[in-house]
């Protein structure tokens, strides 16, 4: 058999497995319950909503801020060395703040301690997390035509975690504080013993690294079609931002169902989308990258203005899960795309613009949210819409005929 014809991915399943897939599921199990179980831990601890609210701040500002320096940290060090040091170090901070709440497990001790956890965790969490991508994009590159099967697995494991993830955080929060911790200082220890077999990365050249959110804006300029992807792809998160974050006064105050129905929306939502990759990654096969991800930016538009003005709730759900699982589409192609393109050297500095970008949106459709009327919700998300739809078209009919588009 010649295996120099042979893919990697075909020649090396277990090492795939082994090096890429079962470290990124304790990874994103991890992120999943630190991310949403640290604010419910603050509340059980201190009882406080507007601190948890604080500690929810405190967790994503830290993130955010940390962004450019992960991704040159990642970029000098290679993925490996960073995921391993990072799910370490969330490991020990995990494990001290359960002995400390375990110790004391109320007062101002107690409040101290959850609000630490949350900002170290928050930080440690964005560095394990640039480096578990470059690790998967370096993946995809070794796999050669077949990148989108890597991808589409790699966003179906973070999909699964983040539905089952907050359940299983709240379930455990029930045993006690110290037991949620527990389990997720296990997962992050599972994560950096795994992160050893994780296949090196391309590191920057000494003087190269280090530029951070510079190298990444300058690298994400020189390639048109993921520029032109990130920007269809940021009108539309604005979109599906706002629909996130209006989603509790949409379904509560102007359909009249009761809190729980938000909580089931989204989780339909999540089930939707990880079919939608499974189904994209045998499309991709057959289609290629443009037409498949032409017809998810059609179908996410189309869902988003049907979703503004839906009748009632069934059809309100219906819509919003069309439109996620056609994000979940998108994503699939961003990821492929981004893998393919970006140099192996400034991946993890390029990444981390990428994302910062694609989350921008996300704070906006919450102040826009909050500065908006309920009566005049509908309006404004027909109006985000069709801002979608535009950047959307206007991404794909440049990509039309770009040759990174044509696998």
């Amino acid at each position: 058999m010649n295996t120099a014809a042979t893919p990697w991915y075909a020649r090396d399943p277990g090492g795939l497995m082994r090096g890429i897939y079962l470290p990124r599921t304790a990874d994103a199990l991890a992120f999943a319950m630190a991310t949403y179980g640290i604010p419910l831990l603050v509340l059980a601890t201190t009882r406080s909503a507007a601190l948890t609210g604080v500690a929810f701040t405190l967790e994503w500002i830290p993130r955010l801020a940390s962004f450019g320096w992960a991704g040159s940290v990642v970029d000098r060090h290679g993925a490996a060395l960073v995921f391993h040091r990072a799910s370490l170090g969330r490991a020990l901070a995990l494990a001290a703040g359960a002995i400390l709440l375990h110790l004391y497990p109320a007062g101002t001790a107690a409040s101290v301690t959850v609000m630490v956890l949350a900002a170290t965790t928050g930080v440690l969490t964005e560095f394990s997390y640039i480096a578990v991508e470059t690790a998967g994009a370096a993946a995809g590159r070794r796999a050669g035509p077949r990148a989108h099967r890597v991808q589409a697995v790699l966003l179906g494991i973070d999909q699964t975690a983040t539905l089952a993830g907050p359940a299983l955080a709240g379930v455990l929060l029930l045993a006690g504080p110290p037991s949620m911790l527990a389990v997720i200082t296990v997962l992050s220890l599972t994560a950096a013993w795994l992160a050893l077999r994780t296949p090196p990365s391309a590191r920057a050249p000494d003087g190269q690294a280090g530029a951070g959110l510079l190298t990444g804006w300058r690298t994400i300029r020189s390639l048109p079609a993921l520029g032109w992807l990130v920007t269809g792809l940021t009108l539309s998160n604005l979109a599906t931002g706002l629909l996130q974050a209006a989603g509790p006064v949409i379904v509560v105050q102007h359909f009249g169902q009761p809190t729980t129905a938000v909580g089931l929306g989204w989780s339909a939502a999540a089930a939707a989308t990880l079919l939608s990759v499974t189904l994209c990654r045998f499309a991709l096969d057959r289609f290629g990258l443009w037409p498949v991800g032409a017809t998810c930016a059609a179908l996410a538009s189309l869902g988003c203005l049907a979703a503004a003005q839906a009748p009632d709730y069934r059809s309100y759900l219906v819509l919003v899960t069309v439109l996620m699982a056609a994000d979940g589409g998108l994503a699939v192609v961003l990821r492929t795309l981004r893998s393919h393109l970006i140099p192996a050297d400034r991946f993890g500095s390029t990444l981390s613009v990428t994302i910062l970008i694609l989350l921008l949106p996300f704070p906006a459709a919450g102040v826009l949210t909050a500065l908006t009327p309920p009566d005049a919700l509908g309006p404004v998300i027909t109006t985000c819409a069709v801002l979608q739809a535009l950047g959307l078209l206007c991404a794909f009919a440049r990509l039309r005929t770009d040759p990174a588009l044509r696998t």
